[in-house]
């Protein structure tokens, strides 16, 4: 027999605009800890909900961008939705939704800080709408997906559009001001093989401080986006100090 969802992933539930909890909702917010420590409970980790959840929420974002941005090519659509569907869009959604508190970890990975890791509410993020999807087909998906890149997704429609992805914005923005461009360089990887999760540093010249910022994503490529969207922010934040 199936166990109940707990309290907290209930409220989940309430925060996504369901009506009653999906029947494999308690598999989709099982990490593989949990699941390895706790066979002789049905126990099946969320990988496989996180696999199909990757596949749904992309499609879905898809549909959402064909209808925002009609005149936009095929290219534009893939680095949009690449900014909307990616791991570190979807951990912020997921700490916004507190998927964290619903989570079931085993309890090394618990001791270990696994519960607010990117990488772990991103996948129990897209596991949870693969469960959704399961339940109740593309009309519930679709809603749900909204719930979880609404917030980005507005932001998106605000500006028209993404104009320039993160590299080339930092790099043009380095050369202006006479600067070498920043290196970035793969410093880990995890996660299972069907969904690797690639950690890079993006580093700024030295005549720029010569600071390095970390990024992650399925790609090595959006890892590196991610790292350079963070040192964008950054120096955002520093000309924003020195004009206060």
């Amino acid at each position: 027999m199936l166990s109940e969802p707990s309290e907290a992933a209930r409220t989940l539930c309430v925060r996504l605009g369901l009506d009653s909890p999906p029947l494999r909702l308690n598999e989709a917010l099982t990490h593989p800890s949990w699941a390895n420590e706790h066979q002789d409970d049905q126990g099946m980790d969320n990988q496989r909900l996180e696999f199909l959840g990757d596949s749904v929420l992309g499609l879905c974002v898809s549909e959402m961008l064909m209808a925002a941005f009609d005149g936009v090519d095929e290219g534009g659509l893939t680095v949009m939705r690449a900014s909307l569907v990616n791991a570190q869009a979807l951990a912020r959604a997921a700490k916004r939704l507190d998927v964290a508190s619903a989570l079931r970890l085993g309890r090394g990975a618990e001791a270990a800080g696994e519960r607010n890791r990117p990488n772990v509410l991103a996948d129990a993020m897209e596991a949870v709408i693969g469960a959704v999807y399961l339940d109740g087909g593309m009309a519930a998906a679709r809603r749900v997906s909204r719930h979880v890149v609404g917030d980005d997704f507005d932001q998106l429609v605000a500006r028209g559009g993404i104009q320039r992805d993160a590299k080339s914005r930092l790099q043009e923005r380095l050369q202006a001001e006479g600067l070498d461009t920043p290196t970035y360089e793969v410093v880990g990887e995890d996660g299972p093989a069907h969904a690797r999760v690639f950690h890079v540093e993006a580093t700024l010249p030295d005549a720029a401080g010569g600071t390095s910022f970390a990024g992650e994503g399925r790609s090595k490529k959006i890892a590196e986006q991610a790292a350079a969207s963070a040192a964008l922010q950054s120096l955002d934040d520093r000309d924003d100090g020195s004009r206060g």
